[in-house]
């Protein structure tokens, strides 16, 4: 560590005492890389380490966290989604200097977008006609994430200017873009909840869309139709003895759970003393968290357990998959995202969830769909939009079996090269390329 001159040793040490340690394991367990990282305990020092791994698609099959004072010790069993050891060093290398830095990085290539945020009632044909509407004053949308949620929607969406290349920064247009995405938000029944705001600050797009969220009250809200996917079961007990709030969390696994649930308990001002995360053999997650408020005092009241119980239920519920998976992979071009969106809309889907990203002029999306009623789209229906959007560009990847036969010939009379897709094991990698570190992910 290389040090200015101006730092006298007191500084030094503090420097010393707030960096993080990181150590990497592949020897100890055989179906794990181990991570254990020490450092200073301070407010969101957790929630910091646990999403440089999420952002890279890893998993985290168990984990330990202990705070001794005001030193924090947490352990972390992690692999591929594949369920494979780390053995990339490129990732490896990458993890421990994002996890041995105080503050990780957040901006994953957002710099030079501008950011829009956006809230409201969620209904079939929104994304179609916001999507529409940037298309029309010239927004080239590079990057954007939409969750739904007890019929709520929140949508980050990363864009520039279709001539310049350059963020949008012109007031008036900014005023124009925030105007017209308002008036298709609120519709005829949102007049007073729907909210867009147009920004250059960089944020953790996933972190924000769990506070946009939740600023929204989604977690009060009932859903329109009820899920036949298991519910979270949480609860919220005190620990008297100790000073300590202990949640107890056990659902099905799914894609950074961790992540969720640790998001919500920092957003919400609290800090996580010690906790065990495991995973059993039936794909269930058991988490356990010792909490305090940021004070240092425990949960005081019945209104407060109710309130965190359902907000955790809530930060798991938005990431739970629903419907169909499709995904695209094609050439970006202007107007893409209105035009495949509007044939979604025309063919009856409505979108429950939506991945974009755009790398090298390609563009990489992911969509879920649903029936307009919230059940599982037409076999049928799904085929003849992806006739129309193209068979090579879209694909299925999940669908009842009697689909999967008829997708499975299908592709055989089209080739391997007509249809590309990321497999999970490069998933990785392409987050690394996206951040600029490596040249190929290949």
């Amino acid at each position: 560590m290389e040090w200015h001159a101006c730092l006298d040793e007191y500084e030094k040490l503090v420097i010393r005492m707030s960096t993080p340690r990181v150590v990497i394991d592949n020897a100890v367990c055989s179906t794990a890389t181990l991570f254990k990282v020490d450092s200073a305990r301070r407010h969101g020092i957790l929630l910091d380490a646990i999403q440089v791994l999420a952002d890279l698609n890893l998993s985290i099959k168990k984990a330990y966290i202990s705070s001794d004072g005001q030193w924090f010790m947490d352990v972390f069993h992690v692999t591929d989604l594949n369920g494979n050891k780390l053995t990339d060093e490129s990732v490896i290398s990458y993890i421990e200097q994002s996890l041995e830095t105080t503050h990780p990085d957040i901006n994953h290539g957002f710099n030079g977008l501008t950011a829009l945020e956006l809230t409201g009632t969620d209904r079939i044909g929104l994304l179609s006609e916001v999507f529409a509407v940037l298309a029309d004053l010239q927004c080239d949308v590079v990057d954007a994430k939409v969750w739904t949620h007890n019929g709520r929607i929140a949508s980050l969406i990363f864009a520039k200017d279709c001539n310049s290349g350059s963020p949008i920064e012109d007031s008036q247009q900014i005023d124009k873009i925030e105007a017209r995405l308002r008036n298709v938000l609120k519709g005829d029944n949102d007049i007073r909840s729907a909210r867009t705001s147009v920004s250059m600050a960089v944020t953790h797009t996933e972190r924000r869309l769990h506070q946009m969220m939740f600023a929204d009250r989604d977690y009060e809200r009932k859903p329109m139709l009820q899920h036949t996917l298991d519910l979270p079961a949480v609860t919220v007990q005190n620990w008297v003895e100790r000073g300590y709030s202990v949640v107890n969390v056990q659902c099905k696994d799914q894609t950074k759970l961790l992540f969720d649930v640790v998001c919500t308990l920092t957003d919400m001002q609290y800090d996580v003393f010690h906790a065990t995360i495991n995973t059993s053999g039936d794909k269930a997650w058991y988490l356990n968290f010792y909490i305090r408020h940021i004070d240092g005092t425990p949960i005081s009241s019945e209104p407060e357990r109710h309130c965190l119980i359902q907000c955790l239920q809530a930060a798991i519920e938005r990431r739970a998959s629903e419907g169909v998976r499709l995904e695209l992979h094609t050439s970006d071009k202007q107007g893409l995202l209105a035009d495949v969106t509007r044939t979604f809309r025309e063919n009856g889907l409505k979108l429950t969830r939506a991945e974009i990203s755009t790398t090298s002029d390609t563009a990489l999306n992911v969509f879920y769909v649903t029936d307009a009623t919230g059940n599982l789209a037409d076999p049928k229906i799904i085929e003849s939009v992806r006739q129309k959007i193209g068979l090579g560009n879209l694909r299925v990847k999940e669908l009842p079996s009697i689909y999967h036969e008829k997708a499975e010939t299908e592709e055989q009379a089209v080739g391997v090269g007509g249809a590309v897709l990321l497999s999970l094991g490069s998933l990785v990698r392409r987050n690394l390329y996206n951040l600029g570190l490596i040249k190929s992910y290949s």
